[in-house]
């Protein structure tokens, strides 16, 4: 008898630990993941960022970079990607390589109740393992994640899912994403079994949400870009910087035209003809070079600089927390 106490008190210790911990099975009225009997762990896997293992059928990272991050993806035996980004999914590869996506974005103001629990069911009823992303995986896929684990294990505690979001490195200024664990109600196994199951491969995101995947896109390439010394990178051939900047400046022309930003706010209007004006700087600055020289560098920072800080108090009030209905 003595000797099965310390097996009786390990039993114990693990179910007072929780989600994060291999705590006991959720209640049979809510079909939960499996779990490890660890924290979340990192991974690391060649074509993929910021990969974390929740549970042994929930994983949460960055999108696939091209086949290499697909072969990593079935290397861990995922076999349904759930992307929670605004960008289109890369269908073909992922047929080419036997897994099924699925397409639920959700805005960095937080995860819609309604939202969370589609993306809760699909992680619930589809193949798994599942792999949730956004594009870094640091941001929106971590977030949508941790609602997930929520809405699917009754024993995980709300703020260890807030815990694990400061571990992944979610930028605090998301406050919609951050408070996402806390803001969401858990629904019961027969209110998941109400939601749609029509899971879509590709939700087409239009209206200002779509520019500005675009606007994104053009600034991580600058970035790039800037790292290489304002030159094109010698592994991306592709990005030629004056022409980076122009197709920014575009795409800020763009969302300015679109129905309804006439309708925002006139500091919305503003900032956002701040940042159309610095991308135009800035694409000033890249082509005012004389054959090989170099670009006037500080000229240049400083349109950069002008750009990312009208991007940034624009997304500090109104795309990273929750806006009034």
């Amino acid at each position: 008898m003595r000797s099965l106490l310390p097996i009786l008190f390990s039993v114990l210790l693990l179910t007072a630990l929780g989600c994060w911990r291999g705590g006991a099975p959720s209640t049979p009225s809510l079909p939960s993941i499996q779990h490890r009997s660890s924290d979340p762990a990192r991974v690391e896997a060649p074509g993929l960022h910021n990969v974390f293992r929740l549970a042994d059928n929930l994983y949460s990272g960055s999108s696939p970079d091209d086949d290499e991050g697909f072969r990593s993806l079935r290397k861990l035996g995922v076999q349904t990607v759930v992307s929670v980004d605004g960008a289109r999914p890369d269908l073909a590869r992922a047929r080419r390589f036997g897994l099924r996506y699925v397409h639920l974005p959700i805005g960095y103001d937080g995860v819609p109740q309604q939202q969370a629990m589609r993306i809760a069911k699909a992680v619930r009823d589809l193949p798994g393992p599942v792999y949730v992303h956004c594009h870094h995986g640091k941001h929106r896929g971590p977030a949508a994640a941790a609602v997930v684990h929520l809405c699917l294990d009754d024993k995980c505690a709300v703020e260890a899912a807030v815990a694990w979001l400061r571990q992944v490195g979610t930028d605090p200024r998301y406050t919609g994403l951050n408070a996402a664990p806390r803001q969401l109600r858990r629904p019961t196994a027969e209110e998941l079994d109400r939601v749609p199951a029509d899971f879509p491969e590709v939700v087409e995101v239009s209206g200002l949400s779509a520019v500005m995947v675009g606007v994104d896109k053009h600034w991580e390439h600058l970035q790039v870009v800037r790292a290489a010394g304002w030159k094109t990178p010698p592994n991306h051939a592709d990005l030629e910087p004056p022409h980076e900047a122009l197709q920014l400046l575009e795409a800020f022309r763009e969302a300015a035209r679109l129905p309804g930003v006439a309708d925002r706010t006139e500091e919305f209007r503003r900032w956002l003809a701040d940042a159309e004006a610095g991308a135009g700087e800035l694409e000033q600055a890249l082509r005012n070079r004389k054959g090989k020289e170099a670009v006037d560098g500080s000229t240049v920072e400083k349109a950069f600089r002008n750009v990312g800080m009208a991007c940034t108090r624009c997304h500090l009030k109104y795309r990273d927390v929750p806006q009034a209905p």
